[in-house]
């Protein structure tokens, strides 16, 4: 399931899901310790009238969701003619506290005046513990109710006409043959129960009364603190503030941040601008204040799968500030490098992932290979492309302070692990595992980006005035582009192999078509635009996907499985190897058929602008995660490229 809304401030991010109810709730880290993961925690929303209750997940209901304000405040539009009620929802959370905030519009369609009654519903499952030790309970002298605990509290309040809701109730769910406390409100009414411990949640009250086709407004707030003081102090600060002042200060917050970005965002196709602003928004939203970026933090996964995407991968980390460092952003991306420098290993290199917090994410890679060979359970592509974007950055803003602090500590250790790791047989790196995550080789793509990350390195050396590391690397590189060029490209079917593994003291070649090859040899330079290496693979890539025929969306490679919808196809369409697709013909000058990609992916957002992480050929639903950071930023990159081809 999508979320067509995602809201976030880098410490509190919380994701609606396509019923408009809270289904994803971050704290204190984006990505980290999702308190609402699950198929029975999303916060229900419900309407009691004419004797009986509406959750906004029941059948009866519509909805359309936008971001209207250029700024990252959804607005939902829930709608049921067979009660006559229509619901708008503002939600926002504050860019300055750790507070996510509902302005709820209740429109009576009605030509009667009616008694409308609003309950709110919302379960945590805090810490995501497996453990049932959470506690609910009433404070009276708040008119609040509060979920906690260890270190993690939640202040739950709103506001009508100036006064707080006027019912609640605690209790159970999930266990002991408890629904939750949402059934409670079956009747209207709800039991007043002000203290539970276990598996918990709560519901809140609001009694409206509103004239024939008229209206009303409640707000309605989660303050989220580190402690139940925390959490009270923020609570108080809404209250006196009031959340539609607390809105206008968000929606500055974002303009002030979009700057930049709306800059440039005149320059592009004008079709594309508003779909490039919520790209970007989006993009912030999954990037934690503390430097990690997260490749989704949609975790419908779970309901299916061992795990989800809330990790940070340094190569999407990567590749997601990239296009950021060329608009002139600073901030995110400097944090982003402090966090991969925090991260490295002792011996160079970048781990397969990370939490939000910089703690080691889960893996699958060992360090034992069938070969029998021990190598560390990495993609090799993350360090050098981690590396290579930061002198994109320096170069950016070449500040001697920059060079200073990261040389020495990243940049180094970094440009000497790659500039060993090279296969005695072949003079290519090493086989990790791809980027992908599915196959231990020496690909064509890692070797294109650690060529261009031992060039880049060896640049900052001369800078940093370390001139026996610049020609270390430079000769390395130099190594790995004339053992490429001998091994790396496959003559008879004119592309690029996957790669290449030495078993036995023989090469073994993998000749599946992966467009990550193509983007690769094209984009860092292994293979230069207009060789016929280049142009043949292309040719090739074109004859394998049919995009000749009017195919325009990309599997990754042929016969790609991962959720794949029909074994009739290679694969489903991933946004982010089309664009890449896109990428080149701008670098060749065929404006048209890149064109064409860049409207095919416009075409494939939702109603908010987000971007999948593939997409269905049979029918165009999401497949997989949305958003997936990554495949933004790939937007974002792209459209940025239609603006240099036009300069020239």
């Amino acid at each position: 399931m999508a979320r067509p809304i995602v809201l976030s401030n880098g410490e509190l991010h919380v994701g609606i899901n396509k019923y408009g109810l809270v289904h994803d709730f971050y704290f204190p880290y984006v990505g980290l310790e999702n308190h609402a993961a699950g198929k029975s925690l999303r916060h229900r929303v419900g309407i009691w009238i004419n004797g009986q209750i509406s959750w906004l997940d029941d059948p009866g209901w519509s909805f359309k969701f936008r971001y209207p304000a250029n700024a990252l405040i959804g607005h939902t539009v829930a709608k049921n003619e067979s009660i006559g009620i229509l619901l708008e929802f503002d939600d926002v959370v504050d860019a300055n506290i750790s507070a996510f905030m509902r302005n709820i519009h209740v429109v009576n369609l009605w030509g009667e005046a009616r008694e409308i009654r609003l309950f709110m519903h919302q379960a945590f499952v805090i810490g995501d513990a497996r453990s049932n030790t959470d506690t609910a309970q009433y404070l009276p002298d708040s008119d609040a109710m509060l979920h906690y605990r260890g270190r993690r509290a939640f202040i739950i309040a709103g506001m009508h006409d100036g006064e707080p809701f006027d019912q609640y109730t605690a209790g159970l769910f999930g266990i002991e043959g408890r629904e939750g406390t949402y059934r409670d409100a079956d009747d209207g009414e709800l039991s007043f129960s002000s203290v539970e411990h276990g598996r918990v949640d709560s519901t809140i009250r609001f009694m409206l009364h509103i004239d024939a086709n008229s209206s009303t407004r409640v707000h309605y707030w989660i303050a989220a603190g580190t402690s139940s003081r925390e959490a009270l102090y923020i609570h108080r600060q809404i209250k006196e503030d009031g959340v539609l002042k607390r809105l206008h200060m968000t929606a500055d917050w974002w303009h002030k941040w979009l700057e930049p970005a709306r800059a440039i965002a005149d320059k592009i196709l004008p079709e594309h601008k508003e779909n490039f602003l919520h790209s970007m928004m989006i993009v912030k939203s999954q990037i934690d204040k503390r430097g990690a970026v997260i490749a989704s933090t949609d975790t419908t996964m779970l309901n299916y799968s061992r795990d989800a995407y809330a990790y940070c991968w340094p190569r999407d980390g990567a590749y997601v500030l990239w296009p950021l460092i060329r608009m002139g952003y600073i901030d995110e991306p400097h944090r982003f490098f402090e966090f991969c420098r925090r991260g490295l290993h002792p011996n160079g290199y970048l781990m397969h992932k990370y939490r939000a917090d910089g703690a080691l994410g889960s893996s699958w890679h060992p360090y034992t290979h069938e070969d029998g060979s021990v190598a560390p359970p990495i993609q090799e592509d993350e360090t050098a492309l981690v590396l290579f974007v930061f002198a994109q950055f320096y170069h950016m803003h070449p500040n001697p302070r920059l060079l200073h602090d990261f040389y020495h500590t990243m940049v180094h250790p970094m440009a000497e692990f790659l500039a060993s790791y090279i296969d005695e047989t072949t003079g290519l790196p090493k086989p990790s595992y791809d980027l992908w995550e599915e196959v231990y080789l020496t690909t064509t793509y890692t070797t294109s980006v650690v060529y261009a990350a031992l060039l880049a390195a060896a640049d900052l050396a001369e800078l940093a005035q370390d001139a026996d590391s610049a020609v270390k690397w430079r000769s390395a590189a130099d190594d790995i582009l004339a053992s490429a060029h001998k091994h790396l490209y496959n003559k008879d079917r004119k592309a690029f192999y996957k790669g290449l593994i030495v078993k036995n003291g023989v090469i073994e070649y993998d000749s599946t078509f992966d467009v990550s090859s193509v983007f690769g040899a094209f984009m860092f330079g292994l293979f230069p635009v207009g060789s016929d290496e280049l142009a043949g693979a292309v040719d090739t890539l074109s004859k394998t996907f049919h995009t000749d025929s009017g195919t325009l969306g990309l599997p990754r490679y042929e016969n790609d499985n991962y959720y794949r919808v029909s074994p009739d196809i290679p694969g489903n369409w991933w946004i982010i190897s089309s664009l890449w697709l896109a990428q080149y013909y701008i670098e060749t000058e065929d404006q048209d058929m890149a064109r064409k990609i860049i409207d095919w992916v416009r075409d494939h957002t939702g109603a908010t602008g987000i971007l999948p992480e593939q997409v269905n050929p049979y029918d165009n639903t999401f497949v997989s995660v949305a958003p997936l950071t990554w495949s933004h930023a790939e937007y974002i990159a792209t459209l940025l490229d239609t603006i240099t081809e036009k300069k020239q």
